[in-house]
């Protein structure tokens, strides 16, 4: 999602560096209500529900008292990202580079499960607010001092942030398709399961049949997102790893 607000405006409200007149009656809200309110819309709704009247709806005002405050709703999507990657914290001692790296993971994991939104803002431009500085600092944290470039830190922490994301978005999509299909998976393979037996070629799928009732097995049913997230977050950190020491 490409933002096409005025990113000068909304620096200023990041920065909270507008100009104010200081004339008139004192504003009946502030930013910062707009912005939780903002937020908790989208959490609660998704971002498709989320418009100015429904902000306002939330806070018991009119939908024109909001633009005192943001511009639009563009803008506002810009703040309510920044406030939120305010929310990453991070403990970074003197434990080893790959445990720090791998707490970055499971921080991000954890902010796009209270927000899932954010899973449906990329690609974009990031908001370059205090909370996004903040959080790209205190992860980049993880990086430093292991023998990366400073190019090769970016990198690295983009290879990790994209996989918790995308495997991310996978996990909460898999969470909720029975609710969302209205069929557990014992029931799709109950119903599927006697007419693939009668149309499957054994033979020649066999590896297929082998890999595929191993794996159901082991998982007690047709799929395990925790296990595939956590492999997929391994094999990364692994693939890092093996980067740094042949450095």
């Amino acid at each position: 999602m490409a933002t096409a607000g005025d990113p000068v405006r909304t620096l200023e409200l990041l920065w909270d560096t507008r100009e104010r007149s200081g004339l008139g009656r004192k504003p009946e809200l502030s930013l910062g209500q707009v912005v939780k309110a903002a937020i908790e819309v989208a959490d609660a709704q998704g971002l498709d529900s989320l418009s100015m009247r429904r902000v306002a709806e939330r806070l018991g005002v009119g939908t024109m008292s909001l633009y005192r405050h943001v511009p639009g709703k563009v803008e506002l999507l810009d703040v309510m990202v920044d406030r939120v990657s305010a929310e990453a914290e991070y403990e970074i001692g003197d434990e080893d580079w790959r445990s720090r790296l791998e707490q970055v993971a499971r921080v991000n994991r954890a902010l796009f499960e209270r927000h899932p939104w954010l899973l449906t803002l990329f690609p974009r431009r990031p908001p370059l607010g205090p909370g996004v500085f903040a959080k790209y600092n205190a992860e980049l944290q993880a990086l430093d001092g292991i023998g990366l470039t400073d190019v090769e830190m970016d990198s690295a922490l983009t290879l990790v942030l994209g996989y918790i994301r995308d495997a991310t978005a996978s996990l909460v999509e898999w969470k909720t398709l029975s609710e969302r299909s209205g069929q557990s998976d014992d029931g799709w393979w109950s119903t599927l399961a006697p007419h693939l037996d009668r149309v499957l070629d054994h033979e020649r799928y066999a590896l297929a049949i082998r890999v595929g009732t191993a794996a159901t097995t082991h998982y007690n049913g047709v799929h395990d997102a925790e296990h595939a997230f956590e492999f997929g977050l391994q094999r990364v950190l692994d693939g890092i790893e093996s980067f740094v020491r042949g450095k």
